[in-house]
């Protein structure tokens, strides 16, 4: 049965751009395995709520409003919206062309991949575009330190959504920075000129994937559970053939990152905090003051703390409760300016089951109403909603709990596993080469402050 593809966007909104801060792609097509979506808990009845009930849970003044949100996790601030530039290379549709692949490969795929899609396009050829004409092997960089744009300002990407605020636009600046010193190494090396791309592309994917692995899932979900499901493989989540991406995983676990948000940013040192909508919305050339350290997103030897996230709770800040209508289309209802209604009404849409049918499936003891804290909220617990408690309960907001943690854990293991490509499928021992912060470890940091 094909799932209608408005979950997340009301009927009575005209289209808006992409919203989301960590994951998640419109369901377009059927839910079954096989295809790019599927469930990963197929034989659990759909939970049905109460819609306005479930949408008061998310609107201003309900319980998912934080406010100002300004209390800190231990998580650094930079974490979510990493988690987010990986949403949207899993979720993308098509396969990067090797440098010499004819154009009529292009083509559609159904098993979605940790590659950096999201940056090379369809490669040289499929993508001449996103790559420099006088060094076709590197990527191309805008004017002033922001992206290529046309001349109408529109990002030249390999996703549309990697430009759809400033920390996106900055994940992708840093990654086309790192494979073009990745270029620049290996010619130093000695690479002749025809496998350059190439050998720089796997090179990078290849520590992408490294601190996908073993920097940014160990601090989502906690390094015993990590290592578990690497050594173990799944329990769960069992794609037949190709992977595909559950529902339980895109429309509710991993929109963990969503309470994770803070109010404002300072992006600078020394200069302004922001908030991410509306100020530091995209789709637009990128202003100087815009322009992100990543020293003050992650912390980085030497170098004062950097920024915190937001406890993962189940509470926004104020700025993504009541987003303008610049990011949201013209709606009719209220509640639909608020992501957590978004984010709730979409996990209704696409029917997931409730959070205490998963628990209950995984063997684990769901949470108390106690412990759920959601005021006169009766009966089972959207999904989403349920997850993001269960992060503050068991987590104490620094890392999901045993449904979020476990849906979230084996879909990414597994897509790095299942890629034939990827270091953990075709050399298991790679481990990586480009030098660190700090020596012996790779992380998220390295990777974006490499060429800077």
């Amino acid at each position: 049965m094909a799932l209608a593809a408005s979950a997340a966007r009301p009927p009575t909104a005209r289209p808006a751009r992409d919203l989301c801060l960590a994951p998640g792609r419109t369901i377009d097509a059927p839910v079954v395995q096989g295809g790019r979506y599927g469930r990963m808990f197929p034989n659990l009845a759909a939970a049905t709520f109460d819609d306005d009930r479930l949408l008061a849970l998310g609107t201003s003044g309900g319980i998912c409003d934080g406010g100002r949100c300004d209390a800190d996790s231990h998580v650094e601030a930079g974490q979510p919206f990493f988690g987010q530039y990986l949403a949207h290379d899993i979720t993308a549709d098509r396969s990067p062309l090797r440098a010499h692949a004819d154009i009529n490969v292009l083509r559609n795929v159904r098993s979605p991949r940790a590659n950096l899609e999201t940056l090379y396009g369809g490669g040289p050829v499929g993508s001449p575009y996103l790559f420099d004409q006088d060094d076709s092997a590197k990527l191309l960089l805008g004017v002033d330190g922001d992206l290529p744009r046309n001349q109408q300002g529109i990002a030249l990407v390999g996703d549309p959504r990697n430009d759809v605020h400033a920390f996106m636009t900055g994940l992708q600046l840093a990654f086309i920075r790192a494979h073009n010193h990745l270029v620049d190494r290996l010619r130093a090396d000695g690479v002749p000129d025809s496998d350059l791309f190439e050998d720089a592309r796997l090179a990078l994917v290849w520590h992408y994937q490294w601190v996908i692995l073993h920097d940014f899932l160990p601090i989502l979900v906690g390094d015993e559970l990590t290592t578990k499901v690497l050594k173990d493989g799944p329990r769960f989540y069992h794609p037949e053939g190709e992977p595909f991406i559950p529902v339980e995983f895109a429309d509710a676990a991993y929109r963990y990152g969503h309470s994770q948000i803070k109010a404002d940013y300072q992006l600078r040192k020394g200069g302004p905090r922001f908030a991410v909508f509306p100020d530091l919305a995209g789709f637009r050339p990128l202003a100087a003051e815009h322009s992100v350290d990543w020293r003050l997103l992650f912390d980085v030897p030497v170098h004062p703390p950097a920024q915190r996230a937001k406890p993962i709770d189940g509470q926004l800040p104020t700025s993504l409760i009541r987003l303008p209508e610049s990011i949201t289309g013209a709606v009719e209802v209220n509640a639909y300016r608020s992501l957590a209604a978004r984010d709730l009404q979409r996990g209704q849409g696409t029917g997931l089951p409730s959070g205490e049918a998963v628990a209950r499936a995984l063997g684990a003891t769901p949470l108390t109403r106690n412990e759920l804290a959601l005021g006169d909220w009766d009966g089972e617990t959207p999904l989403w909603l349920y997850i993001l408690r269960e992060a503050a309960v068991q987590g104490g907001g620094d890392r999901l709990g045993a449904v979020g943690g476990r849906i979230v854990a084996e879909v990414l293991v597994e897509i790095v596993r299942q890629d034939p490509e990827s270091y953990l499928s075709s050399n298991p021992s790679w481990r990586p080469t480009l030098a660190s912060h700090e020596a012996g470890t790779f992380k998220i940091r390295d990777l974006l402050l490499l060429a800077c």
